[in-house]
């Protein structure tokens, strides 16, 4: 059952994610186009519910799929099995969900949590 339940978070992250990589791809090329520097780009972002919202469930959904991914890769290749298998996912997916938190954090009210 828990199999189950993983393959379907990673695969409902991966429908979360397609449409955040796209406005982020778009975002980018918005920015390089128009030759906004990264103090202008700070500037429209911060204090941004809305892009907060965005790159916060965007940081969700990656950490996520990358943790479960992560344990695929550590079961199959690595040998890695039981509760170590499962401590290793919660490490990886809460570590990403930290460092992807405090950036979208600190880009959104301009200071590191």
């Amino acid at each position: 059952m828990i199999g189950l339940r993983l393959y379907m978070a990673q695969r409902i992250s991966a429908l979360l994610m397609a449409p955040f990589v796209l406005g982020h791809l778009a975002v980018m090329i918005y920015a390089i186009q128009g030759g906004l520097s990264a103090a202008e780009i700070l500037g429209r972002t911060q204090g941004s519910v809305l892009w907060f919202a965005f790159y916060g469930l965007f940081t969700v959904a990656v950490s996520v799929h990358a943790a479960i991914g992560l344990r695929a890769i550590a079961h199959e290749w690595g040998g890695v099995s039981g509760r170590a298998l499962d401590v290793l996912m919660w490490v990886v997916g809460l570590g990403l969900l930290w460092l992807g938190g405090s950036a979208v954090w600190a880009v959104t009210y301009g200071v590191a949590p």
